[in-house]
């Protein structure tokens, strides 16, 4: 699947890769080969497996790699579901990609506006929001995190359709805006029993948050790594190079000690390596068609992307070695 990827990566995203950067959406055609071709249910798999697809993809095109990313958290969530009937009704499709999913779990990280789950007649009503949804108009279902009335954390799958209750408005983005990253808001939205997919106690969940995934940082990887390859034979590109191979190990040995860390390197050496690409092309690099300017503005989006003060921290001291 790796030869694959790395295919479909060189030859339909990476040369779509500028005009997917000026468009609204991503390409269905994009969404559908990924389907076709399994990996919509490879992105459930184990991340030492899954990290080297991501890093293909993002260094092809980063909105289509970030849309398809999110569908690991309905899929393995469907995969899990300790509730009657969730893995019957949900996995095979999901799998498949004739369902395709995304995350809308910020609502119940701290300091969010908060996303309130309360028992009803026949199921739950949620009210509240959820910033930073991706995949808008490209997805079917949302894997949902809300804050029940008892302190537990609920999950469900709820469609990604809107309605007089679900209301969705697309944020503007600098980079990866293709992907389409909506705030979502529900007004007492009723969603059925048979959507809760698991709960938990809520400081069980944060605890697995704190320090963020390590999965995301291949998406950074996989800029930095298609920065290397635009340099060509410059003179920077062995000490680079041996930057990446130390970092990729660094991302799948990742435990939640060390992902912070490893997180915060591969987002520096992403910004690291778009600057040098940018610099070699020159004046060139600040033309809308550049892809090395397209590279640079990814780069920065994914110093924040999926992060935590834990990574930016790290971070930070990368950046300023002072601090």
């Amino acid at each position: 699947m790796m030869n694959t990827a790395a295919r479909i990566a060189d030859e339909v995203l990476f040369p779509a890769a500028t005009e997917v950067d000026r468009a609204d959406r991503v390409p269905v055609s994009h969404v559908e080969i990924l389907a076709r071709e399994g990996f919509y249910e490879a992105v459930g798999g184990p991340v030492d497996q899954v990290g080297p697809l991501v890093a293909a993809f993002a260094g092809g095109c980063l909105a289509t790699a970030f849309v398809w990313l999110q569908h690991r958290g309905p899929l393995r969530a469907a995969a899990s579901s300790p509730e009657p009937g969730v893995r019957e009704k949900w996995q095979a499709s999901l799998a498949r990609g004739e369902v395709r999913g995304g995350i809308a779990h910020s609502g119940a990280r701290p300091g969010a506006g908060g996303l309130k789950a309360s028992e009803s007649a026949g199921g739950w009503q949620l009210t509240g929001q959820a910033a930073w949804v991706t995949g808008w108009d490209l997805i079917d279902v949302l894997h949902v995190a809300a804050i029940g009335d008892d302190g537990w954390v609920r999950f469900f799958l709820v469609d990604a359709v809107e309605s007089g209750t679900l209301r969705a408005q697309i944020v503007p983005l600098s980079a990866a805006n293709a992907g389409r990253t909506a705030t979502v808001s529900f007004d007492g939205h009723v969603v059925s029993a048979d959507r809760l997919v698991a709960a938990e106690p809520y400081a069980d969940w944060a605890a697995r948050e704190a320090p963020g995934w390590a999965l995301n940082g291949f998406l950074a990887l996989g800029v930095a790594e298609r920065c290397v390859r635009l340099l060509g034979d410059s003179p920077v590109v062995p000490e680079l190079t041996a930057d990446l191979a130390a970092c990729r190990s660094a991302l799948l040995t990742a435990d939640a000690g060390t992902t912070p860390a490893a997180r915060a390197t591969a987002s520096e050496l992403a910004m690291r390596c778009a600057t040098a690409l940018a610099v070699q092309t020159g004046s060139r690099s600040v033309l809308l068609d550049s892809a090395a300017g397209r590279l640079v503005r990814e780069a920065a989006f994914l110093l924040v992307f999926g992060s935590r003060p834990v990574i930016r921290d790290e971070l930070l001291r990368r950046i300023v070695p002072s601090r």
